[in-house]
């Protein structure tokens, strides 16, 4: 026998679908926002290239203080994940140089 489907279960299936698209949305803004790719290389590369190591480590520390300071006020923990987003770039710049082993 075939169950079929209340109206609350198609609204629950609806909202799923929709809290799982927005998360989707959510991890493109952080980790790949479009308006930084519209080019052959991402904004971000262009920026690692044109400046020092050590320029460029104050750059990404820099942004991550950004984001956290202002979470509260701006796109909540949207903001968090940018600023986590930087720290791991960082890290992985660190990680390269040995100066800061």
């Amino acid at each position: 026998m075939t169950q079929h489907k209340t109206i609350k279960d198609i609204i629950r299936e609806q909202e799923k679908d929709k809290e799982i698209k927005l998360q989707r949305e959510l991890e493109d803004i952080v980790n790949s926002p479009k308006h930084y790719n519209t080019g052959e290389i991402e904004c971000i590369d262009a920026i690692d290239s044109m400046l020092t190591s050590e320029e460029f480590i104050g750059y990404l520390r820099g942004n991550s203080l950004k984001y956290r300071w202002r979470f509260r006020y701006k796109n909540g923990t949207e903001d968090l994940k940018k600023a986590e987003w930087y720290e791991k770039r960082l890290l992985e710049l660190l990680d390269k140089i040995e100066y800061y082993r």
